[in-house]
């Protein structure tokens, strides 16, 4: 009787400490044990919303404990934006982003943007942004990347390099892309 009691108390200590990770584990520099693309620290967040307006993350799992049933759910004012996020507005959507190095997008309906990658130290000078628009409407304000590293938007026919402007894109239905850019008058 006691072996058996005792054997069974084993057992659990070695269940538990088998389960039992320290949450110290995920603050080590181990990106073996990450998933990939994984990034917990949001770099902007939605100042408005209207209509219907998606930010998918693509690390919703690890974000969320209560993923919506449906797919993505309602932007709304205050939600946060990560490295990787998918942004979509359907008809009559429309959303405002400020990114932590000041850049301001606002992204009109029928839009999809992707932010593939964001890498932004505000003491650094190798910053960088690579963000794909594939349709819609979008104009934005460069902010400090553009200045101190690589701003990069893709669009279905060209790459830009932005170093402090203010664009604007339109890509149309038909594959046709427009740019323009807005200009300060002083």
């Amino acid at each position: 009787m006691k072996v058996g009691a005792i054997g069974l108390f084993l057992i659990g200590l070695c269940l538990g400490a088998a389960v039992t990770v320290p949450p110290s584990a995920w603050a080590q520099d181990n990106s073996a044990r990450r998933p990939a693309g994984f990034d917990a620290n949001p770099i902007g967040k939605v100042l408005s919303a209207a209509g219907v307006a998606h930010i998918e993350h693509t690390t919703a799992v690890l974000l969320q404990a209560n993923l919506p049933p449906n797919g993505p759910a309602q932007a709304k004012t205050g939600d946060l934006v990560y490295r990787g996020d998918v942004i979509q507005t359907g008809p009559g959507g429309a959303l405002s982003i400020t990114f932590v190095d000041g850049t301001s997008f606002n992204v009109s309906a029928n839009a999809r943007m992707e932010v593939n990658e964001f890498v932004y130290d505000p003491n650094g000078h190798s910053n960088s942004t690579l963000l794909s628009l594939s349709k819609g409407t979008f104009a934005f304000i460069a902010g400090a990347i553009a200045h101190t590293g690589n701003m990069t938007v893709d669009t279905p026919v060209a790459t830009m390099g932005i170093r402090g402007t203010a664009p604007r894109v339109e890509i149309l239905e038909d594959g046709t892309v427009r740019f323009s850019t807005l200009v300060e008058q002083k």
